[in-house]
């Protein structure tokens, strides 16, 4: 290690107490630094994501709203982020991860601006179309600034977190909405915006600088971030050697007929195609369970299944409360237990409670019994706690691990279509699927989509916690004797 220039530890690190890199609190601290400002974006994300569900009853009050524009108000914010779910990984690629995550949030500070002054439809529109971009950036850029920014001892909890703060926005705009006018959600958006100020000291992600080779800065931004123990300098070493060689190879010259070859025979490799199937199943099976639309429409599917307006709002909140409790059970939980274990074990006990739901409302519906709300919104309740403790964190969390560095654009741009495609397709067709199906109906379809994906994930998908970044790729490489043969002949082909 001490023969390469890039990996002799920076005399200002070197310097520091000997019981600080011990404990790694500074590294830990740092890390957390950047993780406040990129959870701030996810909570201020919750607030559009959540706005819909107490903004559409509140201009119902004032001006007619059909059920077509309702559709679109609640999910004209996932189909605005589809186009910058390309761009910014795009501009990443080639500026670094922070430029485009400053576009971002300026843009959703603007928005928030255009929420707080607003008092229309039009208003409304125009700022979760713009809002979006950050939606964007929040399942691209930022998830990626985690990934490649923390250790492996506390990416987990990091990408677990993140999540958490979607709901606890979206639990803050729903109490909003209840007490008092949806401008209200604009303001406290730009409140939290605040937070952003802590960007400018971030360096730039040593995983993205490796790439580029950039390795002296690479090195003195992931010691920076990581501090200099024997783990961090082991992971350091193998990103540095593996990119060292990437980069040359690239910079040799080729012909385009060589790029779209080598393009080509790198998609066939289950390195490239397994973990980005399995990250658009993960986030397939989370949107299969309903959680999302139900969280969206929570109003109006409460109030079916209650007849009660005031048990409907109060419904809302405590769903959205158990919702973020779950999520920081599961966070917590992500720690000390494996993630395949935790996204399997919620989902078993989501599917009963689904099953559980579709079983009672047909009952009601059926006059076999009476409804009780209690027990409604015990079971409503209890579904949410289940899916929220795992599909609901490790959907845009299992992701960022899986996709390979050398595959991350591409893989990202991928995975995160698919998530926008599904959620914005889902959440518009709630509204047909519930009158077609009736809501029992709809939850047993939920309930058969998300055990059919459950058992594919049980099936396929492999273990992450507390593994590198680099150790995940190689788990991919090394998954097939014959795609590994496939990868050898491809370095020697391109040596030549």
């Amino acid at each position: 290690m001490a023969t390469c220039k890039y990996l002799q530890v920076d005399p200002e690190l070197r310097d520091e107490p000997q019981e600080l890199q011990s404990i790694s609190w500074k590294p830990f601290l740092r890390q957390l630094l950047v993780c406040c400002s990129l959870f701030t974006t996810y909570f201020v994300t919750g607030l559009s994501l959540g706005a819909p569900t107490v903004v559409i009853p509140q201009l119902r009050k004032t001006r007619v709203v059909s059920d077509e524009m309702a559709s679109w108000l609640s999910s004209v914010f996932s189909y605005s982020a589809m186009p910058w779910v390309v761009i910014l990984p795009t501009i990443s690629q080639r500026v670094g991860r922070k430029p485009p995550f400053y576009f971002a949030i300026s843009i959703s500070i603007a928005s928030f601006f255009i929420l707080y002054f607003g008092n229309t439809t039009t208003h409304f529109i125009v700022s979760q179309l713009l809002q979006g971009i950050l939606l964007g950036s929040n399942l691209t850029i930022s998830i990626i600034l985690i990934t490649e920014c923390t250790s492996p001892k506390y990416r987990g909890i990091f990408l677990a977190i993140k999540s958490a703060n979607i709901w606890w926005g979206m639990w803050a705009a729903n109490a909003i909405g209840t007490f008092f006018h949806w401008n209200y959600i604009g303001l406290c958006g730009l409140i939290c915006s605040a937070m952003y100020v802590t960007v400018f000291i971030w360096p730039e992600s040593p995983y993205w600088l490796a790439t580029r080779g950039r390795f002296d800065e690479c090195a003195r931004a992931h010691r920076w971030l990581k501090g200099v123990d024997k783990c961090a300098e082991d992971e350091l070493e193998k990103l540095i050697i593996s990119q060292k060689d990437h980069t040359q190879f690239h910079s040799r010259s080729t012909t385009v007929k060589e790029k779209i070859t080598n393009m080509l025979r790198l998609v066939t490799l289950k390195e490239f195609y397994m973990p980005i199937s399995l990250s658009v199943l993960v986030i397939a099976q989370y949107h299969s369970s309903g959680k999302i639309v139900c969280s969206i429409y929570s109003i109006e599917l409460i109030k079916k299944i209650t007849e009660s307006e005031s048990t409907a709002y109060m419904g809302m909140l405590i769903l959205d409360g158990v919702s973020v409790l779950g999520m920081y059970v599961g966070s917590g939980l992500s720690k000390i237990v494996t993630r395949r274990k935790l996204l399997l074990v919620s989902s078993a006990s989501g599917i009963l409670f689904i099953f559980a739901l579709s079983l009672y409302i047909w009952l009601v519906e059926m006059f076999f019994i009476s409804e009780n709300k209690i027990v409604s919104l015990l079971l409503l309740s209890a579904c949410s706690l289940s899916l929220s403790c795992g599909p609901v964190i490790m959907s845009m969390s299992i992701y960022a691990e899986l996709i390979p560095l050398r595959f991350k654009s591409s893989g990202v741009i991928i995975t995160i279509l698919m998530h926008f495609a599904l959620m914005g397709t889902t959440i518009k067709i709630a509204p047909l699927v519930f009158s077609t199906l009736r809501l029992y109906g709809a939850f047993s379809l939920y309930g058969v989509l998300f055990s059919a994906l459950s058992y594919v994930l049980y099936k396929y998908l492999p273990e992450t916690k507390d593994k590198t970044l680099q150790e995940i790729e190689e788990y991919f490489k090394g998954s097939s004797k014959d795609e590994l043969k496939d990868a050898k002949e491809l370095v020697e082909l391109n040596k030549k």
